[in-house]
This record gives C-alpha cells, sequence and structure tokens, in this order.
C-alpha cells in the first residue's frame, strides 16, 4: 500500500463521523467531501488518484 494511501486512511478513520460530510477539497469545480474522496481513492479511479496528490499538497494527509 502506498504510503500517501495508508496516510489517507489513517486520516480518514479518525475523523469523527460527521465531519466526513464537510468539503475538503475542489477538483474541476466539483466540491469533494472526505466520503467522496474515500470512494473514489478506494476504487483506484483517476479521481482518486487526483485527490491524493492534492491531498498530500496541500499538506491534508
Amino acid at each position: 500500500m502506498p504510503m500517501s494511501l495508508e496516510r489517507f486512511i489513517k486520516v480518514y478513520s479518525n475523523l469523527p463521523i460527521n465531519l466526513r460530510n464537510e468539503i475538503i477539497l475542489v477538483v474541476d469545480d466539483q466540491p469533494l467531501t472526505w466520503n467522496v474522496a474515500y470512494m473514489e481513492i478506494k476504487n483506484n479511479t483517476t479521481l482518486g488518484k487526483i485527490i491524493l496528490q492534492k491531498l498530500l499538497e496541500l499538506e491534508i494527509i
């Protein structure tokens, strides 16, 4: 498992459930919540890879 994925899972799993619906990132003018990010990353989509990269760049994870 790549380190960035491990970091995301660790941060996501420690979030209170009600915060998982908060917007954390905007990609292509689309707001993304923690839950959407989790699903995209879990399914290894192109968007999921972009989300991981952006979260790393912004030092969110």
